[in-house]
Parts: C-alpha cells; structure tokens; sequence
C-alpha cells in the first residue's frame, strides 16, 4: 500500500521500495561517481545534472540509487511524477499497452488511447464550452503549437508574454522564456513578435493588488503592441521556473476579460501546475478563470513523455487539417498513462492530498521563517511550494543561500531544487504519493540546513 494519506506510516509500497530516507555510501556513492565519469566523457556537456547521484528504482515518495541510497524526493522529476514514480495503475496499463503495440503514429493509424486522453482533457480542463484536444510530446512543443493556433485563428501575429516566464528550450519559447542563462545565452536570434509585460510579482511590487498591476500591464501592451495585432496572451497561472511566483488576485481574471473583449486568444500554461498539483485540478480554477487554451505536460502522463493544447472548438479548428501533428504526438504507451494518472488522481482523492501538503509544508516552513529573516517568503498551493531566500533584513535576493541549502539537502539524502530570475528560490515539488512521515524528515533536513548556513 502506498502512502498517500496523511494516516499511519507505511513503510514500503507496492513495488517493494521502502519509504524512508536511508544512506548507506556517502553521496554520491561509488557506482554514482563511476556512472558521472561515463556520463562526461559520453554525453555532451550542456546537458547539466542537479545531483550527482544515479537512479536505479523509484516509488512513491523516495528515489533509490544505484549505491542503494534512499533519497526523499521533493522535485518529482521536475513536477512529472505527480501520482508518484512508477504508480501501480501507469505501470499496468502501460505494460499492457506495449505488448499490443508500441507505435503507429496517429496521423497514419488512429489508435482508441488518443481519443480517449482528448475526451478527457475536454472533459476536465475548466469551462463548459465545447472542445478539442491536440497531443504532442514536451511542454515547449505544445506551448509552440498553441501560439500557432492562436494565430490561424486570429490572422494576427504578435504574442505577449511576462516577466519571469519560463515556456519552454526551442526557439520560439526561449524568446517567451525571460530568464538568459541557462536557457537562452548564445543560442540566438530569437523569434520575433514576442513581447514582455510586467508581471504581479506580490513579494516584489509593494503589495499592490491584482487589479491595479494588471492595469499596469495591460497599459504597456496596449501602447507598445496593439490589441490589433495580438494573436495570444501566454501565462503561467502560478510561475514555475521564475520562481513560483503566485499573481495576486484578480491579475488573471483581468487579463481573461481584456483578451475576451479584444478578441485575443488567452493561453494558460499549466504545464507545471497542471493536474491536482496546486490544490486544484488546474491552477485557473482557484479563480474560476477560463483560458481559451491550456496547455498541459509534465503531471499528465505519470512520468511518459505527453503534452496538449486543449481549447474552444472554434479556435483549435483554426489550424488547417495537417498542420498540428508530429510524429510521437500521442505515442500509445504515453496515452494509456495519462488516462490511469487521470484515474489515480481522481480514485485516490489527489487534489486534496495536495491541499493536505500544502497545509502541512506551509506550517512546518512559517515556523522554520519566524527563526530565521534571510526567508523572505513562504509562498505557493498545494504541493507547489516555495521559499524566497533574501539577505537577512533585506529583501535583496541570496542565491548563494539558496544553493549552500540545497546542496547541504542533497548531501542529506533530500531532493529539492532551486529557481528564480535571481536564483533565490528552493522550490518543492513532492508526488502526491508520498507520505507525511517523509515530509517531515525532509523538512527536519531543511531546517538543519538552514542552521548549518547561518
């Protein structure tokens, strides 16, 4: 049985992983060190690690390297594995999947798992209006797509985006990406016709409320943009690599009413937030907030590779016939895995496990914030949660903390990952699976980090 309430303490899952933190090398052991000098010599060096340690198995809450040491996950694979690593109904449905087929591509012979994932995903991203669904691989490839069909629909050209947004590694999405390094430095010309608005950023901006920041916004796009010539306006409802920046309310009803009246597309990227991960199925529910398109990847499909645009009948059908696709866009063993992670989320009660998280990480983190003035902010939903890390008494930003904290989590056997424009943030992304036993072990490690900085 795997530990998804917050009852009695198990020990193991269904897969024989035992829940609890253990370390019996040193980290990284010595198989993880073997491991990493092949990894430099053979893979290129762009492509970074955050630890330097191997997985070999993984299971509700912890990850198991290959020197045997338990490690409590906080990232989930960068909030991937939502309903948990290798969940017992993604691991059926897709075992079954790849005895009977593993690929025929849909724009050549249809497959059942396709429809399916489209049905659900019209069934439950918010509003009533009728939809479609179009699958693709990677958070950025729908991200992409969606901006396409934002201007099939609209004739226009011109796509805004914030400050702080991250959206994605191709061309089009690091110029809708803010943050230069690691992501765009040296890779340009970007594309062009993107635009940047301020974002409500409350720990930052005075306090100010959603309403009046939109404003402020909006202002800047209608002076230096046009609503004219705007095809979609892109934002994550709740930032995820910028920082978990939370608008205050009313910023993104705002904006959904002036693209509603100036026949603009509203995109929500939900790609982190999406799926039960911020206390609700989609982050835009909180404030009834309904995009014309949203965007979904990462939680979707229980750790296989899957995203989507899901949208107004009217806009998706915008795009000529042939011009969404790819070629693994809804790969079989990928379909059948969201539609158990769908099931998992709703038969084992997920969205208010994250609430259940998030109750319990915003407590144990207020307490640790009121010992010590360098966490400038306790912030996020559900199993989405942040700390803002500043110089003590300041509010300006301290990336060195937040990195000697987190290495310290690491050499601990914690997970945990940081973000931010600055660098400041340590942001905690736990699978829904996980218990609270291993919540508060991590948040025992943390706090002792903390203390070991000071």
């Amino acid at each position: 049985m795997t530990a998804t309430t917050n009852g009695p303490t198990t020990l193991t899952n269904e897969h024989g992983v035992e829940q609890q933190r253990l370390l019996v090398t040193k980290l990284p052991g010595p198989r993880s060190r073997a491991l990493m000098e092949r990894k430099t010599a053979a893979v290129a060096a762009g492509v970074g690690t955050t630890l330097p340690v191997f997985a070999a198995r993984a299971a509700g809450g912890i990850v198991v390297d290959v020197d045997g040491n338990h490690l409590v996950d906080l990232g989930s694979g960068i909030a991937v594995t939502t309903v948990g690593a290798s969940a017992p109904r993604v691991v059926a449905a897709v075992q079954e999947q790849v005895a009977a087929f593993t690929h025929t591509c849909f724009m050549v012979t249809p497959y059942d798992g396709y429809v399916s994932v489209a049905e659900a995903l019209n069934r439950l991203t918010p509003g009533d209006h009728q939809k479609r669904s179009s699958l693709f691989n990677s958070g950025a490839e729908a991200v992409e797509n969606a901006v396409k069909i934002a201007r099939a629909h609209t004739g226009r050209d011109a796509v805004v985006v914030f400050d702080h947004a991250y959206h994605g590694r191709t061309n089009l999405t690091m110029a809708m990406t803010a943050k230069n390094m690691p992501y765009k430095h040296g890779f340009g010309p970007f594309a062009p016709e993107v635009y940047r608005a301020p974002l409500s950023y409350p720990f930052r901006d005075g306090g100010l409320d959603g309403a009046t920041t939109a404003a402020v916004a909006l202002d800047l796009v209608e002076k230096q943009v046009g609503a004219d010539n705007l095809a979609a306006v892109v934002i994550e409802p709740i930032q995820g690599e910028g920082g978990f920046i939370e608008p205050a309310p009313g910023f993104l009803p705002a904006l959904a009413e002036w693209c509603r009246a100036n026949g603009v597309v509203f995109v929500a990227d939900e790609v982190q937030t999406g799926f039960a991960r911020t206390g609700d199925l989609f982050a835009c529910d909180r404030e009834g907030v309904v995009p014309d398109l949203i965007v979904t990847a990462k939680g979707i499909a229980g750790g296989l590779p899957l995203s989507a645009v899901t949208g107004r009948a009217e806009i998706m059908d915008a795009a000529h016939t042939g011009g969404l696709g790819g070629t693994y866009g809804g790969n079989p063993l990928a379909c059948v895995a969201a539609l158990a992670a769908i099931e998992t989320i709703e038969a084992d009660g997920l969205v208010e496990r994250a609430r259940e998280i998030e109750a319990l990480m915003k407590d144990r983190l207020a307490t640790l914030q009121e010992a010590d003035p360098r966490i400038g902010e306790v912030r996020g939903r559900g199993a989405m949660i942040a700390v803002e890390l500043v110089r003590s008494g300041s509010t300006e930003p301290d990336a060195e903390l937040a990195r000697a904290v987190a290495s310290e989590a690491h050499r601990q056997g914690v997970i945990v990952l940081t973000c931010g424009t600055y660098g400041n943030v340590l942001r905690f992304l736990p699978p829904l699976a996980i218990g609270d036993h291993l919540l508060h072990d991590a948040l025992d490690v943390l706090e002792a980090a903390f203390w070991a900085t000071r």
